[in-house]
């Protein structure tokens, strides 16, 4: 089974950055479509932003754009996402997920795609 672990979160300003990063324990990894997603309290798992198997094709939810970049390192088998301009309503428990894909250009969007998960990293945004 394919061990991902997130890392980064944390509190921090409005206004401020933060990056988290989820390191993968598969060699597999360049062979994965990725994304983050996040949760936060009384809402249902949403998704956040995607990436494809090279990186070169991304996806973000309108919520995050602009402020948000979703990158991977292959070699490193880590995938990483720089979140600037954070904003309140960014408060929740940030995801990973991966799953194979048959397809480099291919980026996924919806939680059910994934087959596996971390187990989260919280992220609060303070006011």
């Amino acid at each position: 089974q394919v061990h991902l672990k997130e890392s980064g979160g944390g509190s921090a300003q409005a206004g401020s950055s933060l990056r988290l990063s989820c390191e993968a324990s598969d060699r597999m990894f360049s062979t994965w479509a990725m994304a983050w997603f996040r949760q936060s309290p009384r809402k249902e798992r949403e998704f956040v932003a995607g990436i494809s198997q090279t990186g070169a094709f991304t996806n973000y939810t309108e919520a995050v754009k602009d402020r948000f970049t979703i990158s991977r390192d292959n070699p490193k088998n880590t995938m990483y996402l720089q979140m600037n301009n954070l904003k309140p309503e960014d408060t929740g428990v940030y995801y990973c997920a991966s799953t194979l894909s048959l397809f480099k250009w291919l980026v996924l969007t919806t939680a059910d795609q994934f087959s596996d998960w971390g187990q989260g990293t919280q992220v609060t945004v303070l006011s």
